[in-house]
């Protein structure tokens, strides 16, 4: 990890940094639909879910939609040769809950995409309440000298009050089980977090990424609240209850947590994506890009880094 650190290019720990350190060459995630649902929807009468999210889920902007595994796969690898050059590949199961199904199910489906290519990453995105010891140990089987596995864990807020007002259907305690059940199995952790919710300013938000940052995980993922036309949180903004979270609060907001958390904690992203087809908050879509140029650029001027907050602490004691 020291030497993934000193590889850092800029104020924070970037992604595409640890990725060129730890691998050598062009490594891109290829993103895999297969077919999972969400718990939460299941226990939801109307199957919603959490409130911001529609029929969609967190599947990705650019996938076409569900098809074969093998197809997904193989288009995946080629397109990412052929639009990036990339040489090294990471098996990413990114749409809805994918530790949503018996153990025996899971094994199937990742053994099945595993064995099409040698991937050096598995990585799973799922939520604190649908992981178990049984599954927790199945992820770890995948782990060995060649390959590392990751699981994306949605946290989204450290206020139960927060929680339940998104309908999200766990607990901070259940996302502290979750996490501590596969660290203490070895396997690495992506927090993801929401920025923008439904009653949180900056003193919410930031009590939440200091109870983040305490844990010291691998990863973070930061995402700014996102609502798609069809979610169920988009009425409350048509009625007036809510409004829309602004660029530049984003901003603020994001360098500020950077500046709480670990500089060893990989920041995955610092903004969330939408497609076209998919309106809604922001009314404007943001630049990716420029979210990072801005973000990077700012915390120069001031003379600030990641993790910069928590150093002064230390010394001030």
């Amino acid at each position: 990890m020291e030497a993934e650190l000193s590889a850092r290019s800029g104020p924070f720990y970037r992604y595409s940094d640890y990725l060129r350190s730890r691998y050598g060459s062009r490594t891109y995630r290829v993103s895999v639909d297969a077919g999972f649902s969400c718990p939460n929807r299941r226990h939801d009468p109307l199957g919603r879910g959490c409130s911001y999210c529609d029929v969609d889920g967190s599947r990705a902007a650019y996938a076409p939609g569900l098809i074969d595994l093998e197809q997904q796969i193989h288009r995946g690898v080629r397109f990412l040769r052929r639009r990036y050059q990339a040489r090294e590949f990471l098996l990413y199961f990114q749409a809805y809950t994918n530790t949503d199904a018996e153990v025996r199910d899971l094994a199937a489906v990742y053994d099945r995409c595993l064995g099409l290519y040698p991937f050096r990453e598995l990585i799973v995105s799922t939520r604190p309440d649908s992981l178990s010891e049984e599954k927790a140990d199945l992820l770890a089987s995948y782990r060995n000298p060649e390959r590392d596995v990751w699981v994306e864990l949605g946290l989204q807020s450290a206020d139960n009050s927060t929680l339940r007002r998104i309908d999200r259907g766990h607990t901070v305690e259940d996302f502290g089980r979750a996490y501590a059940l596969l660290r203490r199995r070895e396997i690495m952790v992506a927090v993801h977090l929401i920025f923008g919710l439904p009653g949180e300013g900056i003193a919410e938000v930031m009590r939440t990424v200091k109870y983040v940052a305490s844990l010291h995980p691998q990863a973070i993922k930061i995402h700014n609240l996102v609502i798609p036309r069809n979610a169920p949180l988009y009425d409350q903004f048509l009625q007036g209850e809510i409004s829309e979270f602004g660029y530049r609060r984003h901003l603020e907001y994001t360098m500020r947590a950077l500046e709480l958390l670990p500089e060893s904690t990989i920041i995955m992203r610092l903004t969330c994506d939408m497609h076209s087809s998919r309106p809604g908050l922001p009314v404007k879509r943001w630049n990716k890009a420029r979210v990072y140029q801005d973000v990077e650029r700012i915390m120069r001027e001031r003379g600030r880094r990641q993790g910069s907050a928590t150093r002064e602490v230390i010394h001030a004691d």
